[in-house]
């Protein structure tokens, strides 16, 4: 974990794009909220298949004219063109963004082909021949493993060419068992990789979907976690109190094992967000 103490403490907080007036109005309170917290960056999701491609333009671009927050958008290889790809980069360089999330991306059910990035560092290779080093361009990465992937050492090799190819950071798909993103840092080291691996954060606020996320993203709820969530039932306030404890444990646990930040996955929504980070006690500065 040496790789990772050095660098500044990151903090960032993810949004999906909304699809409604309603939702709008509330993903503006959420951001609101958050940005009182000084975090480093915001980041706009990218539905799968390019399905929210305009919302989340919209969304970056309502978040850079209001915010005083860098905002980085997600891009996915799935359903992409080169020509799709250089138009919206050269879009996001025309609003002054300086930040992007470059994914592979979730395949609809029943998409034949994926597109003309088939992955996602072919993804980072693109952004870095068209546009240099104009974007900080961040990655997935996967303690627990991609679950497409066939092992370990595949997985490892795949984050690799994505770092290679140009990525200045990462943030991973959020999990509970802080153990399983230390040793993918350790992993990392031995292969020589070197920049920050951002720890993914998901708040406990919903067991049921909770559990319908991590059987798509491969990610493990601990026997003992998924057990106390289900004995609560319909009774969540006491779910939300025992889900508020088990994350900022798993955040201290991070951040004093050496993690140079988090990456909050916030569904559009402040409140859990905002306890976990008073119960650390954080103080953050952004970026120049």
């Amino acid at each position: 974990m040496e790789s990772q103490r050095k660098y500044p403490k990151y903090f960032s907080f993810e949004f999906f794009p909304p699809k409604n007036e309603a939702g709008e109005e509330k993903l503006r309170n959420t951001r609101e909220t958050l940005a009182q917290l000084n975090p480093c960056l915001f980041s706009v999701t990218f539905g799968a298949g390019g399905s929210t491609r305009e919302r989340t333009f919209d969304t970056v671009t309502e978040i850079k004219q209001q915010s005083h927050i860098d905002v980085a958008p997600h891009l996915s290889c799935i359903s992409s063109t080169v020509e799709g790809i250089r138009e919206i980069l050269n879009r996001y360089i025309d609003q002054g963004i300086r930040y992007l999330v470059a994914l592979r991306g979730d395949i609809p059910s029943g998409m034949g082909s994926p597109g003309e990035f088939h992955y996602a560092n072919q993804l980072v290779e693109f952004i870095r021949k068209e546009t240099g080093d104009h974007f900080h361009i961040e990655v997935a990465a996967y303690p627990e493993f991609h679950p497409q992937a066939p092992d370990a050492g595949t997985d490892l090799n795949n984050f690799k060419r994505k770092v290679e190819a140009g990525a200045d950071g990462a943030m991973t798909q959020y999990f509970y068992n802080p153990d399983a993103y230390f040793r993918f840092v350790e992993s990392c080291e031995k292969m020589g990789l070197d920049l920050p691996i951002v720890p993914g954060i998901m708040p406990i606020t919903n067991f049921t979907q909770l559990a319908r996320f991590s059987d798509i993203c491969g990610a493990e709820i601990p026997r003992w976690i998924r057990k106390r969530l289900e004995a609560y039932g319909e009774d969540m306030e006491s779910l939300r109190r025992f889900g508020v404890e088990v994350t900022t444990k798993l955040c201290r646990d991070l951040l004093e094992g050496g993690a140079p930040g988090l990456h909050f996955y916030t569904l559009n929504n402040a409140e859990p967000t905002v306890e976990i980070w008073n119960n650390l006690g954080i103080v953050s500065e952004t970026r120049v």
